[in-house]
């Protein structure tokens, strides 16, 4: 179970927007969302990136995450996206989806309860929110459409991971439908705004293929040697913290990505201190976190005179 702080709890809860239940959203944003449209496009390396939303703060890939993210301040968010049985794209992290819902109790003979055996409504009635706490029984899975939908509203930008491509043949072209139908690969925001990742390279050069334009990630670390090769269909290479070295990011940046820009690196998953200077250090772009706040904390400290 993670741990949440009584300041970040007392915030969250007194938010209207985090409200988990099936509530309509306000055509408008809170003020205290509208509050990020006054976040620069790049505030400075390394960007922090919540991961799955918020993750730490609600239940993860949920439209409470996302909000708790835009609560904080963090204009970017991570998520993961699947397809139904019936052909609609969901957020959720997980092949199955027993450890972050109620499927095992609404569907106890449907095991091993996999997104793909499941249609979209039947999804839509399960309770994503109930195992992370109380507060936030009643959350549901959101759909892709739904989701975007969210981050528009919170003038958020989103890293999108395509999740096991080899389950959903064509999921590359699904996602990229939903994302030109709602707006997110018009010319003069899918520059800025969106990145689209993936752990198989395959999938990647699908992006790069049917929407040249969009900005992609590969998730893993790839040999020095082997980078040219990436850098000929991805923008950035994003590897766990665990795999890196400062030389490691450096040999990563000297190369150019397909939009003729220098590859970025982005970390996951760093949710401590001394693990989020270690990788600035080391010069990263970007850090995927599920607590973006203690991660800026530990970035602006690092930045102060006398800090180290």
């Amino acid at each position: 179970m993670y741990v949440r702080t009584v300041a970040t709890a007392a915030v969250l809860g007194a938010a209207a927007v985090l409200n988990p239940g099936p509530v309509a959203a306000p055509a408008q944003p809170p003020a205290a969302l509208s509050a990020l449209a006054g976040i620069p496009e790049e505030s400075g390396a390394p960007l922090v990136i919540a991961h799955r939303g918020a993750s730490a703060q609600a239940p993860e890939n949920t439209l409470a995450a996302v909000d708790a993210a835009a609560l904080l301040g963090f204009r970017w968010v991570e998520n993961d996206v699947q397809r139904t049985r019936d052909g609609e794209l969901v957020v959720v992290h997980d092949e199955g989806l027993a450890r972050t819902t109620d499927v095992e109790e609404r569907f106890p003979s449907r095991a091993p309860w996999r997104v793909r055996d499941f249609t979209a409504a039947e999804i839509a009635t399960l309770d994503a929110g109930g195992w992370f706490g109380p507060a936030w029984a009643g959350a549901r899975v959101p759909t892709l459409r739904a989701y975007l939908h969210r981050l528009d509203r919170n003038r958020q930008r989103l890293l999108l991971e395509v999740k096991r491509p080899g389950l959903y043949p064509g999921i590359e072209g699904d996602i990229l439908r939903v994302l030109r139908a709602e707006g997110w690969l018009d010319p003069d925001r899918v520059r800025r705004r969106l990145v689209v990742q993936s752990f198989d390279a395959e999938s990647l050069r699908t992006v790069r293929r049917l929407a040249p334009r969009v900005v992609t990630g590969f998730l893993g670390t790839p040999p020095v040697a082997e980078l040219p090769a990436y850098a000929a269909f991805t923008d950035q290479i994003n590897p766990p913290h665990t795999t890196l070295t400062a030389d490691y990011v450096a040999a990563v940046q000297r190369l150019k990505g397909p939009h003729h820009r220098p590859l970025r690196v982005n970390t996951w998953t760093v949710n401590d201190p001394a693990g989020a200077r270690r990788v600035a250090a080391a010069g990263v772009d970007g850090i995927i976190t599920d607590r973006p706040d203690l991660v800026r904390e530990a970035l602006e400290e690092r930045t102060e005179p006398g800090k180290r």
